[in-house]
């Protein structure tokens, strides 16, 4: 049998890494300040990094870290759609595709798509199409392909403004960009844009009144265009929640603001060409 000179290979009687790093998950605190500074029940999010235009092939394209949290966010069309029905005839088409990349995770993954970036890829569809302005590309399709290169938490929130801001940036006409933000509840205490930890760490408290919310909100019209919630929370929580997240939200607007002024700037002719 040929042998893989390619791949390193350890002696027969080697073990893998992973059979010895089986910690057992840490209790998170719930009260006091969070893993990375942070105050809890505040609406405190992580300072946010955005930029447009970088893939030059795409016809628009964003790259946003919120903290070790990393997404790049690709937008192709409007171009002709393969299948002609009647609602094409009258409004374009929106396919959104949400993958991780395999070293993305704690845990290595695989390129091939699974039900978890399935039902990101519809939330994050669910969430976009609102915004857009559909009927102004008849028979038309407008593709977002969103890839995480590293997922340290609230990553369907931090997609949805990613992508939002490749939409405003391919010049797709829209209502208002789409923000996204998430919260986690913990009994009485809750966490404003958690880490990954903060989302699959355990606690000490019972089962009650614990879940995540991420809301998908449009800034300049006031409207919520997606909601996603998981876990069991009371209708008090839930909508307190909901209010935290459009605050958190709000926090965000200035900093997309100025990326996507920084990048017509940029793309403008200047004046001598002119």
């Amino acid at each position: 049998m040929p042998t893989d000179t390619k791949r390193v290979r350890g002696p027969e009687v080697s073990q893998s890494p992973s059979l010895f790093s089986c910690v057992p998950a840490a209790v998170l605190p719930l009260k006091g300040p969070r893993a990375d500074g942070r105050r809890r029940d505040q609406v405190d999010v992580r300072p946010v990094f955005v930029r447009c235009g970088l893939v030059s092939q795409a016809k628009g394209s964003a790259y946003l870290e919120a903290g070790n949290t990393k997404l790049m966010c690709c937008v192709y069309g409007p171009r002709e759609t393969d299948r002609k029905d009647e609602t094409d005839m009258k409004c374009g088409r929106l396919t959104t595709d949400m993958r991780f990349a395999p070293f993305s995770c704690p845990e290595r993954g695989s390129w091939i798509q699974g039900s978890q970036d399935k039902d990101f890829s519809l939330m994050l569809h669910e969430s976009l199409q609102p915004a857009i302005c559909l009927h102004k590309y008849p028979r038309s399709q407008i593709e977002v392909n969103v890839m995480v290169l590293e997922n340290s938490g609230s990553v369907l929130a931090h997609a949805v403004t990613c992508a939002s801001l490749a939409l405003a940036d391919a010049g797709i006409e829209m209502y208002d960009l789409v923000l996204g933000c998430s919260m986690r509840q913990d009994g009485t205490s809750y966490v404003v844009d958690p880490s990954y930890m903060e989302e699959n760490g355990c606690n000490s408290v019972s089962c009650e009144n614990q879940g995540g919310l991420t809301v998908a909100f449009l800034p300049s019209l006031n409207q919520i265009s997606g909601l996603q919630s998981d876990g069991e929370m009371t209708e008090e929580t839930l909508t307190a929640g909901v209010r935290t997240c459009i605050e958190g939200c709000y926090k965000l607007y200035p900093v997309i603001q100025r990326a996507l002024t920084k990048a017509v700037r940029k793309a403008a002719p200047s004046q001598s060409e002119s």
